[in-house]
């Protein structure tokens, strides 16, 4: 049975794991990652592409940046559409920020590359994992590997497994508050094979529900429409899919391109925050320990500030400083909540909510309304600015 020591174990080979083992190395900690898939179903995941402007300088900063700088689409704004007109919020000249179009896969690509460059000890495909003594001053991980079990003795414990992963729910009930919220709508996203028909993000309210405009590359266009939580995808032909999009996107003397859809799933919204990040010598960054709804870019971004903040404190441990490491969970919650608020305000404020004829005709004139004040009034398109590409930690 093969007994390893490290500083830092660390469950979870999604993006916040591998950038936190990253960052670790960078600060000269020894790190081990266990991860249950595989690497091919890791770099296969297709989740967030806009990174906030710090997030941007923080890969850079740590030496992932070279195809970041080269294939990241660097955007000013955003384009706000309501009653069949499109509104740009103009970032860069608010507040002289921007934000970055890079898939998640991407980063995630550029982390698997760097580590195995610099020869990073990951488990993929580990099996049985779990965690043992977190209370104590030697936490254990226990995990099965190519038929052998393993045994992982640590200064300390990190959940980066993602929302249905085995961290949190390792911290006892009576220690932790989850506050969750579940919206009555779903996206259906899809990636098409075709070049983005617009040079910037849309987020349109219209009367049939949301639709966005995004992209992944100058040849891959990726798009989303409101839908019900309940709609089964098999009932969503391609030719559906893009008359719902053009009707919905759809502004004067502006033409969506449609093309070869490649991908197409239904994700359902949800808000998650669970009350604590931190129990013993367990901490927990990224989906973890909270969720947004993906109208405000914030999911990858959220984790990324995760990683920041538990970087720092553990390299002040190491530098016989405790405070920060003490104040992790209390300094990353209070920026989530934040960020929850922002990801809440945008989703309410542009989809469609069911309910009855009379309140729903209400509710949507009332967001309208809203969207009239945000794209006319330089206030509050300061405010969407500064949180859209990203409150400082």
């Amino acid at each position: 049975m093969p007994h390893e020591r490290t500083r830092v174990a660390i469950i979870g080979a999604g993006p916040a794991g591998l950038l936190l083992s990253w960052a670790l190395r960078d600060a000269g900690i020894d790190s081990i990652v266990v991860e249950n898939r595989s690497q091919d179903y890791v770099l296969a995941r297709i989740r967030a592409g806009v990174l906030e402007q710090g997030s941007v300088e923080y890969l850079t900063g740590l030496g992932l940046g070279d195809r970041l700088k080269i294939e990241g689409m660097e955007h000013d704004g955003i384009y706000l559409q309501y009653g069949g007109e499109r509104h740009r919020i103009d970032f860069k000249e608010l507040i002289g920020r921007t934000v970055t179009v890079y898939g998640q896969q991407q980063v995630v690509k550029d982390l698997v590359t760097a580590h195995q460059g610099a020869g990073s000890t990951i488990y993929y495909e580990a099996a049985d994992v779990a965690v043992h003594d977190l209370t104590s001053t030697a936490p254990r991980v226990s995990f099965q590997h190519a038929g052998e079990e393993h045994t992982l003795a640590a200064d300390f414990v990190v959940g980066a497994d993602g929302f249905h992963g085995i961290c949190r729910t390792a911290i006892p009930t009576h220690k932790m508050t989850l506050f969750d919220r579940s919206y009555p709508f779903a996206w259906l996203g899809i990636l098409a094979a075709v070049p983005p028909s617009t040079d910037e993000l849309i987020y349109a309210l219209h009367e049939d529900g949301f639709a966005m405009h995004s992209m992944r590359s100058p040849e891959v266009s990726r798009l989303y429409i409101q839908v019900d939580p309940a709609e089964d995808i098999a009932h969503w032909s391609d030719a559906r899919i893009w008359e719902a999009l053009q009707l919905r996107l759809g502004v004067p003397g502006w033409t969506l391109t449609e093309g070869t859809i490649t991908d197409k799933s239904i994700t359902p919204m949800r808000s998650f925050v669970a009350s604590t990040l931190a129990y013993g010598n367990l901490f927990l960054v990224g989906d973890a320990g909270h969720i947004v709804p993906p109208t405000g870019a914030k999911g990858l971004n959220s984790a990324i500030s995760d990683v920041i903040q538990l970087a720092e404190a553990l390299t002040a441990h190491y530098r016989n400083d405790d405070a920060p490491l003490a104040r992790y969970s209390e300094t990353a919650l209070a920026r989530q909540w934040r960020v929850q608020q922002f990801s809440r305000w945008m989703t309410d404020m542009l989809h469609r909510s069911p309910g009855d004829l009379q309140s729903d005709a209400f509710d949507y004139r009332s967001q309208v309304g809203q969207l009239d004040y945000v794209t006319h009034s330089p206030f509050a398109q300061r405010m969407l600015a500064e949180q859209y590409t990203g409150l400082r930690p």
